[in-house]
């Protein structure tokens, strides 16, 4: 086997190897309280988190029924830009709190 060969197969395996490590995921979590209204939370995870109508309102009934519950799960920039930009919204009017952790 020719050197030229080798090294093409060997920087091969290592951009396999590459692509199959992950990026470490993070929950990003609804926690619930008195004041926060449903509207409001359910508005969020429409705007900030993808989800459409009906999946917004189950995770918002399950934040009101269980105390928490999932938003979504994503890399660790993305899930504190999330964080952060629902924290922003909610603080002028609401103690609306979201955690993060590790998936």
């Amino acid at each position: 086997m020719h050197a030229a060969v080798a090294d093409a197969e060997t920087a091969e395996e290592t951009s396999e190897e590459t692509r199959t490590r992950h990026t470490p995921m993070w929950k990003v979590l609804f926690h619930n309280d008195d004041v926060t209204p449903m509207d409001f939370v359910t508005a969020v995870l429409v705007r900030w988190f993808g989800h459409d109508l009906q999946a917004a309102q189950r995770i918002m009934l399950t934040v009101h029924h269980t105390g928490i519950g999932l938003a979504g799960v994503y890399p660790l920039e993305l899930a504190e830009l999330k964080r952060d930009q629902v924290v922003s919204a909610a603080r002028p009017h609401y103690p609306l709190r979201v955690t993060l952790e590790p998936a």
